[in-house]
């Protein structure tokens, strides 16, 4: 059986964070292991408090899976502090990794201490196998705005050019068609999906980059791995149960093969 790892936050109400990523490697049929990095207050209305974990604890979660039970590929999503970066970066997880570079809410709290993000780019982002960053955190990243499918191409350029493995530039906030950017192996290929009028999409983020994660696990070449995420999260968006008052979570249940 192929085993995925997620080193995240969790998320009470069960959308994103380490609920949705364990959620979505079953989904797709794989062993899902979960350290967890911070703590949130929050539900679909909004998040009221962020408390991140003490580093040593973060890394003795991880140690503890990997001299027991090896992933296959991880992910990294929230890490909220430079701690928590350096005691992660220091491990070099051996297998496959995407790194989801969650930096806010969907509602605006923010997951990243604004001086982490330097750390974050000097340290973890050359170990990426996959950086899947939304346009926002694409800016973030490289300092520059990412708000068109050009700019989107460039900001894959320039975070493969700081060490990214490979880039998935997601574009949920673009207008008109939800097109993302992959830049892999040196080509850029674009992943279009029709857009779904709904305000139910927490933690789309996070299931995708789970979904990516899992793919890889089961040994699945990277662009393909990258697709079927993006089907699985784009029939879950349609699928959505209308849970919450706010913006609630996917189906994780949905069919998408």
């Amino acid at each position: 059986m192929a085993i995925a790892l997620t080193i995240a936050g969790s998320d009470p109400s069960g959308g994103a964070g380490v609920q949705a990523d364990l959620k979505t490697f079953h989904q797709f049929g794989v062993y899902g292991e979960a350290v967890i990095t911070l703590i949130t207050v929050q539900n679909t209305v909004g998040v009221t408090r962020v408390d991140a974990l003490a580093a040593d604890l973060v890394l003795a979660q991880i140690q503890a899976v990997l001299e027991d039970i090896p992933p296959d590929a991880a992910k990294l999503g929230a890490l909220g502090n430079q701690e928590i970066i350096e005691a992660v970066a220091s491990l070099h997880i051996k297998c496959p990794l995407v790194i989801d570079p969650v930096m806010i809410t969907k509602h605006g709290a923010p997951l990243l201490a604004k001086e982490a993000v330097a750390t974050f780019r000097r340290l973890l982002l050359p170990q990426a196998t996959l950086l899947s960053p939304n346009l926002q955190e694409a800016a973030e990243l490289t300092g520059r705005p990412v708000t068109t499918l050009t700019e989107m191409r460039t900001a894959a350029k320039a975070l493969c050019d700081l060490g990214a493995g490979s880039v998935l530039v997601k574009g949920g906030h673009l207008e008109g068609e939800a097109i993302d950017v992959l830049l892999y192996e040196g080509k850029f290929l674009e992943l279009p999906a029709d857009r779904i009028q709904t305000p139910h999409t927490h933690g789309t983020g996070c299931a995708l980059s789970a979904a990516i994660t899992a793919g890889l696990a089961q040994q699945q070449p990277l662009p393909e791995a990258v697709w079927n995420a993006k089907r699985f999260v784009h029939a879950a968006i349609r699928a959505n149960p209308g849970l919450g008052r706010g913006s609630g979570p996917l189906n994780f249940l949905a069919s998408w093969k």
